[in-house]
């Protein structure tokens, strides 16, 4: 009897595959997708293995433009179910990267696809450099980078693979969660493409209220499990956005140009990885010192990062939502809000003349999104991912309309206020001159050619 359900199984996962291959003759990528799919499916004992991946570096890349070297930077997906998007190396075509990407619960037959690019500043697309493919197999690759047709030398590029069997045990069933990020958390600093104060200001202070931030963090799908917060229906300004209707659309191509204006890809961006508590101490810090600031935020429901900036920021002016211009317009995510770092007992009780690396820090998030309208029963998950990632940081979770959350956050900002030199026009978002230029002006005057040719 089993060995007859074993045959009829199987002889359905054929028949199955061969429907596939009569949809899917004419796409040779759409059926290796479909096949893979169906094998996972249906064969329960496939090997899952858990990845480090170092990608160490590359040499001979062309040199594509007329004028200086080149910018490389790469971007990796496994299976294209999950993708790891390098720093920029400046000027060389001999760029090393030595970033690791380390993933979970991968299928042993996995491919890994890297294509490489070369940052291009201005207008026009980033040159496109070459790609390859390797598996997931350990050990060290050297793998030749395929340019165009007719550029065949892409030159060569050098990775190392470590891989150890995923456990199968209770919560960690690789199956139940495939393809899940591991680490590190990495961090990228964009600074906004708008001309004014910043551009007459050498404040570090002054910088932040001018940019954002991009962190890779882990766990998103182990804690949140397939639950999102879609946008709010009954929300004025989401309806703006979201619904029905030619208006609606031109309001989402605003914002979507906008999101791609602050999170371009650009040789001038910033990027460290989080390894301890010091370190998220450094994200937060202005010049000299943790900046006392309330940040608007949304955790991605496109990959698993944490996309923030200072609530103040001057280039929100005009947009109809600041989560929903971190989210990209997604109508959904995975939670949203606003968070601000405290000294343990609180910004009213802290001194001036104590020194930051002698206080407890504490991080302060709540689910003040009025686009999403996240659940508040949500929030015991949010502070324990949270501190998953962060665990030298005490999290306190809090409801929007928590009284408690209103007293910290205010004296967050009254604190600035008195003793950080912060003007009281910087803590919401507007124009802080005439001739300072908004993101959404600078979108106002983009032809929809420009619009097309901004990174996604």
């Amino acid at each position: 009897m089993h060995e007859h359900r074993s045959r009829l199984s199987m002889s359905r996962i054929l028949e199955t595959i061969g429907n596939a291959v009569h949809h899917a003759h004419d796409n040779a990528h759409d059926l290796a997708a479909v096949t893979k799919s169906i094998a996972e499916e249906h064969l329960m004992d496939i090997p899952y293995v858990d990845l480090s991946i170092q990608f160490i570096g590359a040499s001979g890349i062309p040199k594509l433009d007329v004028v200086g070297s080149a910018d490389p930077y790469f971007v990796a997906k496994l299976d294209d179910r999950i993708s790891f998007v390098s720093t920029v190396q400046v000027n060389t075509l001999k760029p090393v990267w030595n970033e690791t990407w380390r993933v979970k619960n991968v299928p042993a037959h996995a491919n890994l696809h890297i294509e490489v690019f070369d940052k291009d500043d201005g207008a026009k697309l980033d040159d496109y450099v070459g790609k390859f493919s390797v598996s997931v197999a350990a050990g060290a690759k050297e793998a030749e980078i395929q340019g165009p047709l007719l550029r065949r030398a892409g030159g060569t590029f050098w990775l190392k693979i470590d891989s150890k069997p995923s456990p199968k045990t209770g919560d960690q069933n690789p199956k139940a969660y495939p393809y899940m990020f591991d680490g590190p958390v990495r961090f990228s600093r964009h600074f906004s493409p708008t001309v004014g104060i910043l551009t007459n200001s050498t404040s570090e202070d002054h910088a932040r209220l001018y940019s954002t931030w991009k962190m890779y963090i882990r766990g998103i799908q182990f804690f949140f499990g397939d639950t999102y917060q879609q946008w709010n229906h009954g929300y004025k300004a989401a309806q703006s956005i979201f619904g029905p209707g030619a208006s609606a659309m031109a309001v989402r191509t605003g914002i979507m140009a906008g999101h791609r204006l602050l999170y371009a890809r650009a040789t001038t961006n910033k990027f460290g990885v989080v390894e301890q508590g010091a370190d998220v101490l450094a994200v937060l810090r202005g010049e000299t010192r943790v900046k006392p600031a309330v940040y608007t935020y949304i955790i991605s429901a496109e990959d698993d990062s944490i996309r923030f900036s200072e609530t103040g920021a001057a280039f929100f002016v005009d947009f109809a939502s600041k989560h929903a211009l971190h989210a990209n317009c997604s109508t959904s995510v995975r939670y949203s809000g606003e968070f601000h770092p405290r000294p343990a007992g609180g910004w009213a009780a802290f001194s001036e003349e104590t020194d930051d690396s002698e206080v407890q820090w504490e991080l302060v998030i709540d689910n003040n999104s009025g686009t999403y309208s996240p659940d508040k029963k949500l929030l015991p998950t949010l502070k324990a991912l949270l501190e998953y990632n962060f665990p030298e940081i005490p999290v306190y979770a809090l409801d929007r309309e928590d009284p408690a959350l209103t007293e910290s956050r205010e004296a967050c900002r009254a604190y600035a206020l008195k003793h950080r030199g912060i003007r009281k026009e910087e803590l919401q978002p507007q124009k802080h001159a005439e001739e300072e230029q908004s993101l959404a002006d600078r979108v106002s005057m983009m032809s929809e050619e420009e619009i097309e040719m901004l990174p996604a």
